[in-house]
């Protein structure tokens, strides 16, 4: 089945506790190769990193998954032509439902968090989430610990490195947004045609598992959809940013021509 990609247009849509910032990288290369590219941040988490983990918005506590849903939807409407989608993490299953909406020309799903009824009984996927989705911390503002962080995103890197990457990227998060994903604002119609989408992973993911990425993937039962799920050896969940993120952009690259 041949898929026709025309679009020159590229969202990036980051996922919790990062911003637009951790993108930088990927619209340089992008730009390169003749794309338009743009980075909106979700509600709240506008500005530097190191700023938001000191002075957080107090609405960031309150933002929600469809608040997130709404802000891209609206950006995606000014855009001159139908994008294409590159999602991280939650970023990926926002990614979903843009593409669910028919809002895209084709998505890249990034080691997505999972739709509702998705699920996992990896420990690591249990250890890494249940912090943040903790009922009884209301809308308190959520600030992850760079050990979290190292367990959860950088566990193929040694400490150092992680918190150096902590120090440029990491912001506070809303409980609300995951939350909200467990309910029927996280549902996805896999039975739905859909533009064509490419699934990739991290081999060594802790907070999303390779195994909860392909679950995603084998959802969608649409057999005249596009759909590809592509894993990489010796990758964590900051597959985008750390070393080795070009190999990873190549493939997009690649798979988009």
């Amino acid at each position: 089945m041949k898929k026709t990609i025309n679009s020159k247009t590229i969202v990036f849509i980051h996922g919790l506790f990062l911003n637009n910032k951790s993108w930088t990288e990927w619209e340089a290369f992008f730009k390169e190769k003749g794309y338009s590219t743009y980075t909106p941040a979700y509600p709240s988490h506008e500005g530097t990193p190191s700023e938001l983990r000191k002075n957080a918005s107090d609405s960031l506590g309150y933002v929600s998954f469809t608040d997130v849903i709404n802000k891209m939807e609206a950006f995606i409407e000014t855009l001159p032509e139908k994008p294409i989608v590159v999602g991280h993490s939650m970023g990926g299953l926002v990614a979903q439902k843009l593409i669910e909406k028919g809002l895209a020309e084709a998505a890249i799903i990034i080691s997505s968090a999972p739709p509702k009824g998705v699920i996992s009984l990896k420990f690591s996927f249990a250890k890494s989430n249940l912090a943040l989705l903790n009922p009884f911390k209301g809308n308190s503002i959520h600030y992850p610990t760079k050990k979290w962080f190292h367990y959860a995103f950088t566990n193929t890197l040694s400490r150092e490195e992680s918190d150096s990457i902590f120090d440029k990227f990491v912001v506070p998060e809303s409980r609300n947004i995951p939350r909200e994903t467990l309910k029927k604002a996280g549902k996805i119609d896999f039975k739905k045609p859909h533009a064509p989408m490419l699934f990739i992973s991290g081999k060594e993911d802790h907070i999303i598992p390779a195994s909860l990425n392909k679950k995603n993937f084998k959802r969608y039962t649409d057999d005249k959809s596009i759909k590809e799920h592509k894993i990489f050896e010796g990758h964590d969940h900051f597959i985008t940013g750390e070393e080795g993120w070009e190999e990873v952009a190549n493939y997009v690259y690649n798979w988009l021509k």
